[in-house]
């Protein structure tokens, strides 16, 4: 459908009396959908990579579905379009709104906060300003597309006020939510001004999930502790200011996972599997190839990763000559000064750790800061021996998981973190505490070092969790267990 480029709007409002045509809607930050550069005409989208969009395209196939969210252009707006099976509903945000609730306030507050103060999340009223007017918008954009009786699941940190206002506009709809990324404890979660709003925000769905059985505990802890909220086998009696019970709000966790069918199909791919050995030739054959692929954020530990990699170097315990690590950092938030200072820090100690350990034929790390397409993924899955991913904390990682089911023949090691929510799944992988400089070394060379059956049998048993729990059985479960909340609350 065409498109029109317009001034911004006034602050979107829905009566509350009307009903859209859509019986299930995805609210979510961005679109599902990337424009594409080169095209000239009205029709240039592509879908957006990314596990969410395949686990709920079929969805929306099947149940007349629609997805609200922003198409990626500050001050523009978009009339609503359609594309592969989905009614694309785009919400519009100023250049400022991208700066203040985005940038600001999702990714300098929130972001920070809910993976443990690895950096200083910085609290700024005009940021929550943003914060609560564009979540008004995303609700309001919502509630005039669903239909009667509709299911509304709302997604991620961006977003967490969305439920309330939601519910607000539509009582009739079924809200669920899903935290894509850490809750913090209440100790840590205690530093935001705005801590009642956004759990009473978050109040407003029917059901809540997050990545782990932690994180929803320390929801569960912060709003009794916050709202003095009645908590009962994880269920939250949500009152109104007259102390009646409008409803109950439902917090479990549905940890997430991959397409798992669509990284066999492309790990079995001949020209992949050739891609793959061309790494290798292309590094020298080395005997081990280690990789570590991340977006370039603080929480990942790359630089924990690439200081262990360097002592074991400096140590003698590895050699350029016999090992390699590739080093993935897709470019993420450049605009943020934390992620500008992160990205110096990460290419000065690649430079240091090559320009010591560097020989004319052997390379110690191979930096590559792009994006990459899935197919090229798969390759490097395929050439690594040693998956690193060490990250600080994390709500899932992916990657993690995406390396495992790449590996059919049940070879190769994943070091794993910890603080990652694969780690709940995927308890065969070479655990680690990516804190401890002297632990990661120890698994690092451990994971080398592992003998063909020890490997086999630590990946066939991560590899049978992977493929009885991938992505659509996670959004299955999910909208099951909403279905249920909803008829629960019937009754």
């Amino acid at each position: 459908m065409p498109h029109k480029v317009q001034s911004h709007p006034d602050e979107a409002r829905h009566s509350g009396t009307e009903y859209g045509s859509a019986d299930f809607l995805v609210v979510s930050n961005r679109l599902p959908v990337d424009r594409i550069p080169t095209a000239t005409d009205d029709g240039g989208w592509r879908r957006s990579p990314g596990g969410l969009v395949t686990a709920l395209a079929p969805v929306m196939a099947v149940r007349d579905g629609a997805w609200v969210g922003w198409h990626g252009a500050p001050d523009e707006t978009l009339d609503p379009f359609h594309h592969e099976n989905m009614d694309l509903i785009p919400v519009p945000l100023s250049h400022d709104e991208v700066e203040l609730y985005y940038e600001g306030f999702s990714n300098s507050t929130l972001w920070p906060l809910y993976h443990d103060v690895i950096a200083p999340p910085e609290f700024h009223r005009t940021w929550w300003d943003a914060y609560q007017r564009v979540n008004r918008r995303f609700a309001a954009a919502a509630a005039g597309a669903a239909a009667k009786n509709a299911t509304v699941w709302v997604q991620d940190y961006q977003l967490q006020l969305v439920p309330r206002y939601l519910r607000q506009l539509r009582p009739d709809l079924r809200i669920g939510f899903f935290n894509h990324i850490p809750f913090p404890p209440p100790e840590i979660f205690a530093q935001l001004p705005w801590r009642q709003a956004i759990i009473n925000g978050l109040l407003g769905a029917d059901l809540i999930g997050f990545q782990r059985p932690n994180d929803t505990a320390n929801f569960l802890r912060s709003a009794r502790r916050f709202l003095g909220a009645s908590v009962k086998a994880q269920q939250v009696h949500v009152k109104e200011n007259d102390g009646s019970v409008s409803h109950i709000a439902r917090a479990e966790p549905f940890p997430i996972s991959i397409d798992v069918r669509q990284i066999q199909e492309l790990a079995e791919r001949p020209d992949i599997i050739a891609r793959a050995r061309q790494i290798r030739a292309d590094l020298g054959n080395p005997k081990t190839i280690l990789l570590g692929v991340d977006r370039l954020d603080y929480t990942k530990g790359i630089t924990h990763r690439l200081k262990a990699y360097g002592e074991l170097l400096t140590d003698g315990v590895i050699t350029v000559q016999d090992a390699a690590l590739i080093q993935v950092a897709s470019p993420s938030r450049e605009r943020v000064e934390t992620y500008r200072l992160l990205r110096e820090e990460v290419e000065g100690m690649v430079g240091r750790i090559n320009g010591q350990f560097d020989t004319i034929s052997n390379t110690a790390i191979r930096y590559l800061h792009h994006n990459y397409p899935v197919e090229e993924m798969v390759a490097l899955y395929l050439a690594a021996d040693v998956m690193l991913v060490t990250a600080l904390r994390d709500g899932m990682n992916l990657v993690a998981k995406e390396y495992v089911a790449a590996r059919s023949n049940n070879t190769g090691a994943l070091v794993l973190s910890e603080f990652t929510g694969a780690a709940d799944q995927l308890k065969q992988a070479l655990l680690v505490n990516p804190h401890d400089i002297d632990g990661l070394k120890a698994i690092i060379t451990r994971a080398i070092e592992l003998s063909p059956a020890e490997s086999s049998r630590r990946m066939r048993s991560m590899r049978r969790q992977i493929l009885t729990h991938d992505v659509e059985r996670w959004s299955q479960d999910f909208l099951t267990a909403l279905q249920n909340e909803a008829v629960r609350d019937d009754r």
